[in-house]
């Protein structure tokens, strides 16, 4: 099952992930949300220190997730 996420104007969109190379040669994992769901791409979860996010216009971006510094007592 495809993750999906409701923005707050009642849409929703589905998680996907795609391959893409950059000028360098160096590949690279590009993260999207779609109002439609595309086989192939289409993803069950958040990744791993990833979040979701909401953008004012309602468009909806993921995140890294801020690490936690320890504090030393």
């Amino acid at each position: 099952m495809a993750y999906s996420h409701t923005n707050s104007k009642g849409t929703t969109y589905y998680l996907h992930t795609k391959k893409s190379m950059t000028s360098t040669g160096k590949e690279r994992t590009l993260f999207y949300f779609s109002k439609e769901l595309k086989e192939g791409e289409a993803l069950d979860a958040v990744p791993a220190g990833y979040e979701v996010a909401e953008m004012k216009t309602g468009m909806l971006v993921l995140k890294k997730v801020a690490e936690k510094a320890e504090v030393a007592s």
